[in-house]
């Protein structure tokens, strides 16, 4: 059977590519997506999200989300001033405008509604973005941590993070959320941190492999244009492709080859380590583990899930 899942997502370029996957492997059924601000602007994260489900092909509700951060008024370096010299993400990401629309209701509501729904007990639920929607769902309705009983969640690094030294974007961005939803008792949490995501990067040669459907031609210019904007990426000529390592998992369990369960936390106070994921190992720690994090993955687990599911 399929593996039924909803996407929590900030849409930019590598969230387009996950949902591609989540429409097209055939071991997965995406049930529905809802929107958060991150990447761009909540508005722009929905047409952004509009325009991939209609490449692809697929009638998923979407609902939009949040458009601040939980308690506070904008990312810690404004989206101004951090991406004033940018051109990673962009409004549209080349894709055709969108014709379809949004749903009615809110995208918080629409969680709390959906995992509250005995119908779906086995529903999966996939954060590529900040963690905003799922921490307002928590505390708008206390006993969801208990009726998701899976949350596979790209953010934090082990190592190095990306928008800072400690911290990769998406905890970073709001860091209350992710300390609120990762120690909110969720009975089993993957993390996929940037050494997952960095440990099997894609190349110009995986473009080529895509190219055969309208689906993986997006995604091969989607990551063209990361192999041209990102400095480390131009250095090496390959990129890593964080979120739609979420959901290969899902279908490909096997794609970690290196974990470790652990207690995780996110610093919030910090003044140059805002956001930063803390995995404490310790085997004389107090706290019980509460998360399993992936370290390493199969590059090619990642390049057969993704060809067969652009295919």
């Amino acid at each position: 059977m399929a593996v039924r899942f909803v996407l929590d997502c900030d849409t930019g370029s590598d969230d387009a590519i996950a949902i591609f996957a989540g429409v097209g492997h055939p071991g997965l059924e995406l049930v529905a997506v809802t929107t958060v601000n991150g990447n761009v602007p909540v508005e722009h994260v929905t047409d952004n999200t509009l325009r991939a489900l209609d490449l692809a092909g697929a009638d998923v509700p979407v609902y939009e989300g949040a458009a601040r951060p939980l308690v506070r008024p904008d990312l810690p370096v404004a989206r101004r001033v951090l991406n004033k010299d940018s051109a990673f993400q962009k409004y549209g990401l080349g894709l055709p405008e969108a014709a379809s629309t949004a749903r009615e209701g809110h995208g918080v509501q629409f969680l709390v509604d959906c995992f509250m729904d005995e119908a779906n007990a086995d529903l999966t639920l996939v954060a590529t973005g900040p963690l905003t929607n799922i921490a307002l769902a928590l505390a708008l309705e206390p006993r969801l941590a208990s009726r998701i009983p899976r949350l596979v969640v790209m953010g934090g690094a082990h190592g190095n993070g990306n928008v800072t030294a400690a911290a990769e974007f998406n905890f970073w961005a709001d860091p209350e959320a992710a300390e609120a939803v990762l120690s909110a008792g969720i009975a089993e949490v993957v993390i996929v941190p940037l050494d997952a995501t960095h440990s099997a990067p894609l190349t110009a040669a995986d473009c080529t492999a895509f190219e055969a459907t309208a689906v993986g031609a997006a995604t091969a210019s989607l990551i063209r244009h990361r192999l041209e904007t990102d400095r480390a990426a131009q250095e090496t000529a390959a990129a890593p492709v964080h979120d739609p390592m979420c959901v290969a998992f899902l279908a490909r369990p096997d794609l970690f080859t290196e974990s470790v369960e652990a207690h995780v936390s996110v610093e919030t106070a910090g003044a140059r380590t805002l956001g930063e994921l803390l995995v404490d190992t310790r085997p004389w720690r107090s706290e019980p583990a509460n998360a399993i994090v992936a370290l390493r993955a199969s590059g090619t687990a990642y390049r057969e899930f993704l060809r067969e599911a652009l295919a």
